[in-house]
């Protein structure tokens, strides 16, 4: 079963440089409470990303497909993780607001067995809004 979650936040910082954080591929384990160490291997496009989940979870990787610096878009694939998906496929795009505000939204697809499908979808959705809380966090604290 193919599901959607989608995370479509406002975020009072310039959209110039919540890109430059997301273009960065890396600092993950900084945003997000279930990463404890995020490495970047290579660069650009094709460049993977290893994280390693918090409470010995395991390890997720993912090779970006895309980093669109005009539209400030990044996608991604997820080839390893320990969850009970597939074809996990992310997007993240952000949006200019006004001088000091930015939209960010996340998107994620991905298949899960009916039975998983509601745990995996509340798994991803309360991961993503975490992640992009400590994203802002980050983001006013440099701001300040």
């Amino acid at each position: 079963m193919t599901t959607t979650v989608v995370i479509d936040r406002i975020l009072s910082t310039q959209a110039e440089r919540v890109w430059a954080a997301i273009e960065a591929i890396g600092g993950l384990d900084r945003w997000f409470p279930i990463i404890d160490v995020c490495r970047v291997e290579g660069e650009g496009e094709g460049a993977g990303r290893v994280m390693t989940l918090a409470g010995g979870a395991g390890e997720m990787r993912d090779r970006i497909v895309e980093i669109a610096r005009v539209n400030r878009r990044l996608r991604y694939q997820r080839t390893h993780h320990p969850f009970p998906f597939s074809d996990y496929f992310g997007t993240v795009e952000i949006f200019e607001v006004g001088p000091h505000a930015s939209r960010l939204v996340w998107t994620v697809r991905f298949e899960a067995a009916p039975e998983s499908e509601a745990a995996m979808r509340d798994l991803v959705h309360n991961a993503i809004s975490d992640g992009v809380e400590g994203l802002e966090r980050e983001m006013v604290a440099g701001a300040a």
